[in-house]
This record gives structure tokens, C-alpha cells and sequence, in this order.
């Protein structure tokens, strides 16, 4: 079965869709995508769709290995995200072929469905305790919200005491046992994520999430010592090899590695496994569209390790069109009791509705995020 053809098509509000087609008349989806980064990230598809044309479609641990290892520069996000688009499809392909969910190819599932969280609050969060209270009275039994807004290298008490409020306001709100998920964002640096890893505490969150840059990961070692709070790590880390010293450093507790970020499939099943033999739990990151959380889906069936998965329903970024929007069947991702089922259809387990992607990909988008910049005019993280 030979690739014959790849296509792709920038959807709002900020995606990339690749589809992959064979001269059998399957065709595989798959969502190559750095947000902010997707017309890049499109043309590199391209120049590795260039050598796939006329390959076998089966063969994807080689692809993977071409296309990673030949040509010469590797890792990094933009080429990272390519290849895990590619073979996201490629595996939609291969399930399609032999009439299998995609778990079924890599040795079958070890559960029937995933715990799921709900972001609230939006990228400067507030009225964050009514939004809990609303995701939870719809049936999550987790969310997640950003914690802080900018702040510098070493920042005032304020800030520090907006942030306790607004955890406050949320615990309040959902009751003592919801899971409350904290993400840092990479806005912080570690001064200040020592005295907010102490301070929140009292709170018991699920985790905090990237409370240091991942190219600062070394600090993870000082706030593990000043709190007992989970911590997760991982969305901008490509490759098993990107996590190698993670892991065995010892300090992390949740590895968040973004399935159209890190390769694909192929391998985060393997930096999934890897973090098993150390003990450390994978809670895929995916704020991202129905292609990449099917793909998350597909691989958390077969993760021991897996223990919550990131969705994007309703997230603030998803201005114009939303999760659902893409797929024939809207009930393939219907959320009970805090859970989602894991797709039983052949290949990544949806159906693409592809008059709808074409028609929203003729005015194709341009998002980027915000910059952001502190009172003194430094650029702050955002």
C-alpha cells in the first residue's frame, strides 16, 4: 500500500491537519501543529511528505527513523510536530487497513476509558470559582487553570496573594476532593515558584504544572524539596531523548509530553514507558483539536501510566471553531462521570468531516499568541 499524496489544511481557531493518502483509497489523519507556528510547521510536513510519496504506508517505525534521523538536524518543535503529524496519520491509515482502533495494533488496551479535565479561567484567570463550579456540575471531576499572571525574576507578595486567592475561590466552590490542576506556564521563575510551591500546599492541587521553563528543568530539584505538590512537566519536550535527564533526575511526578508535539504516537508510547520504569505518571498535554486527542486517546489505552488526559472543549482559545466541530460523530468524545471512552472505530477512531475542514481551511488563520511585557518594558513569559 503506497502513499501516493499529503495534503494540509490550516483550520481555525489555531490548527494544522495533514491527510495522508495511499493508492488502496485509505486515508489517515493526523495534526501537525506548534500554535503560533503553524504555517512553519506546514512546510516542514511538506519537505518530509517529499521522500514518503510512492513508500509503503505500513512501514512507520521506518518512517519515523527517516525522518527523524536522515536528515542530519534533528528534535526541536517545529520538525518534532511535523513527524508527529505524519505518524498520528500514518497510524490512522494502518488501523483503517486492518479494521482496528490503533490501541488494538500496539498490543491492546489496559482500560476502557480515561479520566478528563476542563480548563477554566482563560490565559489571565478570573471568576475562576464560578467556572469550576460550572465544569463540575457538568461532570468533570478535574480542571485545570493558569495560576499566576506574568511575573518577573522576583515579584511582590500581591501577586503571590491573588494567586492563593483565586485557588481559594476554587476549592471553595467544587469541595475538597475535585482535582485541581495548576499550571505555571512557564511564567515563573524559581524564586517565586519555591514561595508559590510552599504557599499552595494548603490547597492539595492535583499538580503543578511547568512551575520552571522545561530548559530550566535543574530547578525542579530545589522546589521538589519546599513542597509535597505533584509535579508535571513536559509539553515542550519533543523526544524520548528530551526526557532522558527528567527522568532520571528524579524530581518530576507527571510527564505531559503533547502528542503533536513529541512525534507522534510512536513515540510517546515510548517516553510513556520509559517514565513507567521510573515510576512517573504521563498526563498527555493536548489543548489542541479532535485529531491529537483521538491520537492521545488511542495511546493512553495502552499506558499503565496514564492517569488524566487534557482536552481542549470549550478552551478560551477556541475562538471561531471548537473540538467538535471536525467530526461526524460528536458523541465519539462525550465526557461521563469525568471519564471518556477510548474510540472503538478503525484507525484514531473518528471520522474527519472533510467538507467542513476544507471550507473553514480556504481562509486559513495567522494565530499567535499574546506578548506580553512586564511595567518596566522586559518581555514577560507568556
Amino acid at each position: 500500500m503506497k502513499i501516493t499524496k499529503l495534503e494540509t489544511y490550516l483550520v481555525e481557531p489555531r490548527w494544522c491537519f495533514v491527510k495522508i493518502e495511499t493508492d488502496e483509497g485509505i486515508a489517515g489523519w493526523g495534526e501537525p501543529v506548534v500554535e503560533g507556528r503553524a504555517a512553519t510547521v506546514e512546510a516542514a510536513v511538506h519537505e518530509l511528505g517529499d521522500y514518503l510519496i510512492g513508500k509503503d504506508a505500513l512501514r512507520i517505525e521506518d518512517h519515523w527513523n527517516v525522518m527523524y534521523r536522515a536528515g542530519f538536524y534533528r528534535g526541536g518543535p517545529i520538525l518534532m510536530s511535523a513527524i508527529a503529524g505524519i505518524d498520528q496519520a500514518l497510524w490512522d491509515v494502518k488501523g483503517k487497513y486492518f479494521n482496528a482502533p490503533v490501541y488494538q495494533l500496539l498490543g491492546g488496551a489496559c482500560r476502557d476509558s480515561i479520566r478528563v479535565y476542563s480548563w477554566i479561567g482563560g490565559d489571565r484567570p478570573s471568576d475562576v470559582g464560578k467556572a469550576a463550579k460550572a465544569v463540575v456540575d457538568a461532570g468533570f471531576t478535574a480542571v485545570k487553570m493558569n495560576g499566576t499572571e506574568e511575573l518577573q525574576y522576583v515579584d511582590s507578595y500581591e501577586k503571590i496573594d491573588q494567586t492563593m486567592e483565586r485557588i481559594a475561590a476554587v476549592r471553595d466552590a467544587v469541595g475538597d476532593y475535585i482535582g485541581i490542576g495548576i499550571d505555571f506556564h512557564g511564567r515563573v521563575h524559581k524564586p517565586m515558584a519555591k514561595i508559590l510551591a510552599k504557599e499552595l500546599e494548603a490547597f492539595r492541587p492535583m499538580f503543578i504544572e511547568e512551575p520552571v521553563l522545561s530548559e530550566n528543568n535543574e530547578a525542579l530539584r530545589e522546589i521538589a524539596n519546599h513542597t509535597s505538590i505533584p509535579i508535571a512537566t513536559g509539553e515542550r519536550m519533543y523526544s524520548r531523548w528530551d526526557f532522558k535527564h527528567l527522568l532520571s533526575d528524579g524530581y518530576v511526578d507527571i510527564i505531559q509530553p503533547d502528542l503533536s508535539h513529541a512525534g507522534g504516537i510512536t513515540e510517546v508510547k515510548k517516553i510513556a514507558s520509559m517514565a513507567e520504569a521510573y515510576d512517573v505518571a504521563i498526563a498527555p498535554h493536548c489543548p489542541l483539536g479532535p485529531i491529537a486527542l483521538a491520537a492521545c486517546l488511542q495511546m493512553d489505552a495502552t499506558a499503565h501510566n496514564a492517569f488524566i488526559q487534557e482536552q481542549s472543549l470549550g478552551i478560551h482559545y477556541n475562538q471561531g471553531s471548537d473540538l467538535l466541530d471536525y467530526i461526524t460523530d460528536r458523541s465519539v468524545f462525550d465526557y461521563k462521570d469525568g471519564h471518556v471512552k477510548i474510540p472503538q472505530g478503525p484507525g484514531l477512531g473518528i471520522e474527519i468531516n472533510e467538507e467542513k475542514v476544507k471550507e473553514i481551511a480556504e481562509k486559513r488563520h495567522n494565530w499567535k499568541n499574546p506578548i506580553w511585557r512586564h511595567q518596566d518594558g522586559t518581555v514577560a513569559e507568556w
